[in-house]
This record gives structure tokens, C-alpha cells and sequence, in this order.
């Protein structure tokens, strides 16, 4: 559903203004990007984009829960990708999708038309500079994520899917803040993202919250607990390596 023009939120008041394509936009250039915006929204469980579309647009995710996936010619579906608030969907110069794309949760995206998109970035340095950062930074989840999924026990990649939640979820927030979280995938989707079963999932969760790590107030709200523990379980030390 597109949203009506006159409900959509200034750039300069946007909850994703310092952390999406537009953080290092002048507000000339803000300016320019309010002319071509619009916004849509999904239902939980609607389609965005499926993997072969015509892109017509691109968009950053301002509110909510999106995933990538793929599905193979066998029917077999594997989740590559979270999109959470400030990700970017879509590749300027690029005519398809190469993922499906679907809602995790109600969300909001603030899209550009891609040609006019596109133009706009040949004239304005700021947004090609920060969509260059931002594909370094996929680049490096994407690194990250071989060594979780070739090298990681069960308990390493839980541990780690939450410590991406409590970083992602509360980008800006004190500490205190960052103890109460939303899970955004049911635990069948956890295991289907993290290459795990769904009683592994069920065990190493239950194990956290015996060991006092997490803590549930229902099936989908939680806290951390133990941050010191929480990173420990992760198997990364402090400089990022493996623990040893």
C-alpha cells in the first residue's frame, strides 16, 4: 500500500535519517530526495519482491522486519538475509531483484522510482559515497556469516543472532536500553536462517535462559541479561577473532 503524500514524515525528522542512503546528505540534497520519495507498507507475511522482478524502485527499510531468501528449483527455500531498519533494498544499475524479498513483520518502506534514483546519484556524491559504505558493510555481514555457518557450534550462532539483534535493534541506545528486544522470526525461521533445526533452536534457547543469559516475557519479547556472558557464548573475542 503506497501512503498518502501528505502523512509522509520529513527526511529531516526520519528515525533511519543518520544510518541510511541519505546520512550524508546536505539538506539541499535532502531536499532532492523528498521530490522523488514515496512510502509503502506491508503486511506481515506479504511478498515485497520476488527474486527475477523488475526493479522498479529501491527503498531503505524504515520501520520493521524484511528477509531475503531463495528458492531453489527443487522448492527448497534458504534465508541469506535480514533487512532491519536503515537497510537498503535493491542495486542501482540493476533491472531485477536477485532475492525474494518478503515482510517479517508490518513494515514501512520509503522508496525512490531507480532511474530518477539513479540520475540522482550521478549528480549527488553524498548518496554514492554512503551506498559504497553501506555495500562494505554487506560485504562484511556476508564474511562474517561464511565463518558462522561453516565454523560456529549451535550454541555460537544463537549467541550470535542475538548479539546482531541487541547492535542492530538499538543502534542509538544506552546500554540500560538495549536489554529489552523483539524477536522478529519465529524459531522455525531462526533455524532456517541460522542452518540449524528447530529443536536446536528450542534447546539452546532454553539452555540461555537456565544459565540466566536471556531472559522471555512471551514467545516473541526478551532481555539480555548477561551481556558479558551473551558475547562469550558468541566464540569471538574482543578484537573479533575466534576464542581460543
Amino acid at each position: 500500500m503506497t501512503v498518502d503524500l501528505l502523512s509522509r514524515q520529513n527526511c529531516s525528522d526520519c528515525p533511519i535519517r543518520h544510518r541510511a542512503v541519505c546520512a550524508r546528505c546536505s539538506p539541499e540534497e535532502l531536499d532532492q530526495l523528498e521530490r522523488l520519495k514515496t512510502y509503502k507498507s506491508f503486511k506481515a507475511g506479504d511478498p515485497i519482491l520476488w527474486r527475477g522482478d523488475t526493479l522498479t524502485y529501491v527503498a531503505s527499510l524504515v520501520e520493521g522486519v524484511a528477509t531475503l531468501g531463495k528458492t531453489m528449483e527443487d522448492g527448497r527455500t534458504q534465508m541469506v538475509g535480514l533487512l532491519l531498519p536503515s537497510d537498503f533494498i535493491g542495486r542501482p544499475g540493476r533491472s531485477e531483484i536477485d532475492f525474494d524479498v518478503v515482510a517479517v513483520t508490518d513494515l514501512t518502506l520509503c522508496c525512490f522510482q531507480r532511474k530518477p534514483f539513479e540520475a540522482l546519484i550521478g549528480s549527488t556524491p553524498h548518496i554514492a559515497q554512503r551506498l559504497v559504505e553501506m555495500a562494505l558493510d554487506e560485504l562484511d555481514v556476508a564474511r562474517e556469516w561464511m565463518l558462522l555457518l561453516g565454523r560456529k557450534t549451535a550454541r555460537e550462532k544463537i549467541a550470535t543472532f542475538i548479539n546482531m539483534l541487541v547492535q542492530r535493534q538499538h543502534l542509538s541506545g544506552a546500554e540500560n536500553d538495549k536489554r529489552a528486544l523483539v524477536l522478529p522470526l519465529t524459531q522455525e525461521q531462526i533455524a532456517n536462517y541460522l542452518g540449524l533445526t528447530l529443536e536446536t533452536v528450542s534447546r539452546q534457547l532454553s539452555a540461555m535462559k537456565k544459565e540466566g543469559i536471556v531472559q522471555f516475557s512471551d514467545r516473541r519479547h526478551f532481555e539480555v541479561v548477561d551481556f558479558p556472558a551473551l558475547h562469550m557464548a558468541t566464540g569471538d573475542d574482543s578484537d573479533g577473532g575466534m576464542l581460543v
